[in-house]
């Protein structure tokens, strides 16, 4: 799914303005970038029928230089098949990740999401693909994405059926995908772990 072009120019707008504003010193140049994130939410607003103070807590509540967000994914495999959790937001299906937590390394956070999500314990391997949101087949998302997918090696623990965010855990087959959190985790992103899975050798993939 390609992201559309009002999505990118809100986006570039809001980093314009998010890094306008941290380094600004004149008044009314700092006017102008806060009207230019007013502007950008506008847009997102605009096309989406989301109320606008939802959109800012999403959009523009961050500060410092702009840069994408962090979103780490585990990739965790039993007899073959991969482990999965059911959002509770939507109650679909998703390889358990989430935004990286500042304070910690990626995969630690990859470690530290798969525990709180299912219950079970996983060593990370390697890092298998580095992924743009924006050049994959993902809903649109306020936020400029990357998402990095660790394989991971089960070591212990036991499934929890139902954490704050999660409300099931289970492995499946390739064949037997349940129906996912797109917005998530893809088919084809799905099909990447597999091919890691089962090539060692497979060189990180990437974009």
């Amino acid at each position: 799914m390609q992201e559309p072009k009002w999505l990118t120019w809100a986006q570039q707008l809001q980093a314009i303005a998010q890094t306008g504003l941290t380094y600004v010193q004149d008044v009314y140049d700092r006017e102008r970038y806060e009207e230019i994130r007013r502007l950008s939410c506008e847009i997102v607003e605009t096309y989406t029928n989301g109320p606008m103070e939802r959109i800012e807590q999403l959009f523009a509540h961050d500060d410092g230089y702009a840069t994408p967000k962090v979103d780490v994914r585990a990739a965790v495999f039993r007899d073959g098949r991969i482990l999965m959790s059911r959002e509770k937001a939507d109650g679909l299906w998703t390889v358990p990740g989430g935004w990286a937590d500042v304070g910690i390394s990626p995969s630690e956070a990859a470690v530290l999401e798969v525990k709180q999500e299912t219950g079970y314990e996983v060593k990370p391997l390697r890092v298998i693909c580095v992924l743009d949101n924006r050049k994959q087949p993902q809903p649109p998302h306020p936020n400029h994405i990357y998402r990095l997918f660790f394989l991971c090696e089960l070591v212990g623990g036991e499934a929890l059926q139902e954490t704050l965010e999660t409300s099931g855990v289970a492995f499946f087959d390739l064949d037997e995908l349940p129906e996912l959190s797109t917005s998530r985790i893809t088919e084809s992103q799905i099909r990447l772990m597999f091919a890691h899975h089962e090539d060692p050798s497979r060189p990180v993939d990437f974009d």
